[in-house]
């Protein structure tokens, strides 16, 4: 067994296993369903976790009732990762329903992240736990889960600003001048509207009628790649969920960038069945760019980016 301080335990996305293995290479030490144990480095955590266990301990139990003991003796808030091919999730449950419930709600938008730590346990047998006290994210597993509004958006692709919204904790203010690329129906033009921002949207195809007609949104028939810098002047965010390849949408992001004319920037970084890890820390090098795996994106990563000030 690996040592305490000297590993940490990524949970990959579901289905998406395989792109955190190709990630993690020779880091990795054991996999365990989603959760990969993989050498500590220091470093970011894994573009392709969900969420990571930043201080993962054995714990050697005895029963289901001295396994609540050992969590509840280092803090209140615990949820357990299951496991279906480990044949070990009914035990599981039970040392769950041992421990203080922690609530799992829907989340609504625009309700802050939790910030009460929230730590993690699985079995690896069933006389030995694998727990860390603290995560990477506030969310069970990494997982964000919304009170869906299936009424007003023309697609689910609205969950994505949500969470991003929520994870980086930063959103547009009323007023503020938005610029999404690739727009149509207008799922995200939706949440822009919503948040009060003015919206000018740009795609081949027209907005949903419903949202076309929004006060604060302007639409434009063209492609995303044909708006350039210069004629738009300074703005506040732009906006990207087109489906292109990745290496077009970091020549698109990097022309904004140089211009110095945009203070932050949200796109959806899009892969085949092959992600190019060279590319992806490209877009990680910018300087103000985070990059996240959220709870609804499939093969695909979220970049945010934040205008340096001097």
């Amino acid at each position: 067994m690996p040592k305490p301080g000297s590993f940490c335990v990524h949970i990959a996305a579901r289905g998406l296993l395989g792109p955190l293995l190709e990630e993690l290479g020779e880091r990795i030490i054991a996999v365990r369903g989603r959760a990969v144990l993989a050498t500590a480095t220091g470093s970011a955590q894994p573009f392709w976790a969900q969420t990571t266990w930043l201080n993962p301990q054995w714990i050697p139990i005895s029963s289901i009732g001295d396994a609540a003991r050992k969590l509840a003796g280092q803090q209140r808030n615990w949820l357990a990762h299951l496991d279906n091919a480990s044949g070990l999730n009914r035990r599981t449950t039970l040392i769950q329903e041992a421990l203080p419930h922690v609530s799992a709600r829907l989340l609504t938008f625009g309700d802050a992240a939790p910030t009460a730590p929230l730590g993690a346990f699985l079995l690896w047998t069933p006389d030995l736990m694998l727990a860390s006290a603290s995560t990477s994210s506030p969310f069970a597993d990494g997982e964000v889960h919304f009170a869906e509004n299936r009424d007003e958006p023309p697609g689910r692709a609205y969950l994505k600003l949500w969470e991003a919204f929520t994870i980086f904790g930063c959103r547009p203010a009323p007023g503020e001048l938005c610029i999404e690329l690739g727009a149509a129906p207008g799922s995200w033009t939706w949440v822009l509207a919503q948040c009060g921002a003015r919206v000018f949207s740009l795609d081949k195809a027209p907005l949903a009628e419903h949202i076309a007609k929004l006060q604060n949104v302007e639409h434009c028939l063209g492609s995303g790649f044909a708006l350039t810098p210069d004629c738009v002047g300074r703005i506040d965010w732009l906006f990207s969920d087109m489906i292109c390849y990745p290496q077009r949408l970091l020549a698109l992001i990097r022309q904004w960038i140089d211009a110095k004319t945009m203070r932050r920037a949200l796109c959806t970084i899009k892969f085949q069945s092959q992600q190019d890890h060279s590319l992806i820390a490209e877009f990680a090098a910018i300087p103000g760019s985070q990059i996240r795996h959220l709870s609804c994106n499939k093969h695909e990563l979220t970049w945010f980016y934040q205008e340096c000030r001097p």
